[in-house]
């Protein structure tokens, strides 16, 4: 937890510029390999890579299969999946965590079960019926999690539906913010104590690996987009100007019926599926509003005002597509709780004599690895109490299911979500409890922590053993 070594400075600005309005890309796709119908067999290899986000600069990163972000994973629920990961970062061990993916606890890439440098290992999984969500993945091992992500490990893994509501005719965009910051060589700098504190945020916000890409698009479409934060610690709050949204998932995929909305919040973790309707001709962007997520010392990033995506809407019509419908699919209400607990984020920090020292609690603690902090029983309906006494918002997610968020408390008033929905991140903002529901299904040691990955780094996660 020791902060010694590390700048007490603000990061540097990068002064490097880097290029804007080439065309949107695709991600690249894992391509299956496998002729056996609802079977998805592949292999990701985590290695050093090269890329060339600004002219005449080639930056360092660590990709899956050599890009950032890492290839796109589709996959159908009901499929088989065998992934075989092999780690060839230098001297480090790494995992692959599918993050919000209904997976075994032997299968779900955590920091118990690392992949030592030089060595394959196959993840293989069934998905479930009722699975299909916008589910991501990162590499997850003890002490380097936060470092891997920055330098470019994650990976977006959409699960699709057998039959899908949304008319195919409003396609599937999926767009993965990350954030970049470069030195003037083009090199990535490692993190300062501000960073540690904070969460690392970088100068630059890409999407799809692009700074403000443009997309062109007809008058009248209607646009399926699937937006992943796969940053280590940037909250974004977004809005389309000009272009009504409608919200239509989240983590763990649709929501009962589309809900209307101005702007949004993703936390770090977080996804959410929209729909964007392009009603009138001309520019259209995807711009950060301001929000205060809470901060400590120097460097406070300017979240307002930065464009991470421009539509041009044409002149032209687009073709007649049919009306979303009214409802999407059926929530069950998780049933009534048999088991309440209360989780507790509070921080530390400290001079001593080897410098700064900084902790991130749970209830106290910090994360030890051979330490079970909670018990729980597969099929029971648990409630947990997330309450925030520290001084900056924390993303929360727990490994192995998605939950339902039942209400927020802040100052005394209470207030409840906007919609039902499955998550398995949801942020708990500096002086709010969050209350949710949750069951977990399957047995084994399972992860909860918050999601700024320099903060669960440097403390704040647990070990739940789910028991059969």
């Amino acid at each position: 937890m020791s902060g010694m070594g590390h700048d007490m400075a603000a990061p540097p600005q990068s002064a490097v510029a880097l290029p804007e309005g080439e065309a949107l890309r695709d991600l690249s796709r894992l391509a299956n390999e496998a002729s056996t119908p609802g079977l998805f067999r592949a292999k990701l290899t985590a290695e050093s890579a090269t890329m060339r986000f600004a002219e005449g600069l080639d930056t360092p990163i660590l990709g899956y299969n050599g890009t950032s972000p890492g290839p796109l994973i589709e996959a159908v629920e009901g499929d088989r999946v065998e992934i075989t990961f092999a780690n060839r970062i230098p001297d480090e061990a790494s995992t692959i965590h599918w993050h919000g993916m209904p997976v075994p606890a032997d299968q779900d890439g955590n920091p118990m079960d690392p992949v030592a440098t030089g060595i394959d290992r196959t993840y293989s999984f069934d998905l479930p019926e009722g699975s299909a969500g916008s589910y991501w993945y990162h590499p997850h091992p003890h002490g380097k999690t936060a470092e891997q992500v920055y330098r470019g490990l994650a990976g977006a893994f959409v699960v699709k539906p057998k039959v899908d509501p949304i008319p195919a005719a409003y396609g599937d965009t999926v767009l993965v913010f990350t954030d970049l910051r470069l030195a003037a060589d083009g090199t990535l700098p490692g993190n300062t104590m501000v960073d540690l504190m904070n969460g690392r945020v970088g100068d630059h916000v890409l999407v799809n690996g692009q700074k403000n890409p443009a997309l062109t698009v007809p008058f009248g479409t209607k646009r399926r987009f699937r937006l992943y934060n796969a940053t280590n610690a940037r909250f974004l709050r977004l809005s389309f100007d000009g272009a009504p949204i409608t919200i239509i998932g989240t983590d763990g995929g649709l929501l009962e019926a589309p809900v209307a909305a101005d702007d949004i919040l993703l936390s770090p973790a977080e996804r959410l599926d929209l729909i964007v309707s392009f009603d009138k001709p001309g520019p259209v962007t995807l711009y950060t509003l301001d929000y205060d997520r809470g901060w400590m010392g120097a460097g406070r990033p300017a979240d307002a005002g930065l464009t991470l995506l421009t539509a041009h809407v044409s002149q032209t019509p687009a073709e007649p597509v049919p009306p979303l419908p009214d409802m999407l699919r059926p929530i069950a209400r998780l049933d009534a709780p048999s088991v309440s607990r209360r989780f507790v984020f509070t921080e530390t920090m400290a001079m001593n004599a080897n410098g700064m020292e900084m902790g991130f609690l749970i209830n106290g603690a910090t994360f030890d690895m051979n330490r079970v902090d909670t018990v729980a029983k597969a099929g029971e309906v648990e409630l947990w109490e997330i309450v925030n006494k520290a001084d900056m918002d924390h993303p929360f997610h727990v490994h192995g299911t998605q939950f339902q968020v039942v209400e927020y408390e802040r100052g005394g008033k209470v207030r409840k979500p906007a919609y039902r929905a499955w998550k398995d991140t949801v942020n708990v903002a500096r002086g709010e409890t969050v209350r949710l529901l949750l069951r977990q299904d399957r047995p084994g040691p399972r992860m909860y922590h918050c999601h700024i990955l320099e903060h669960e780094q440097l403390g704040m996660m647990g070990i739940v053993d789910v028991q059969a």
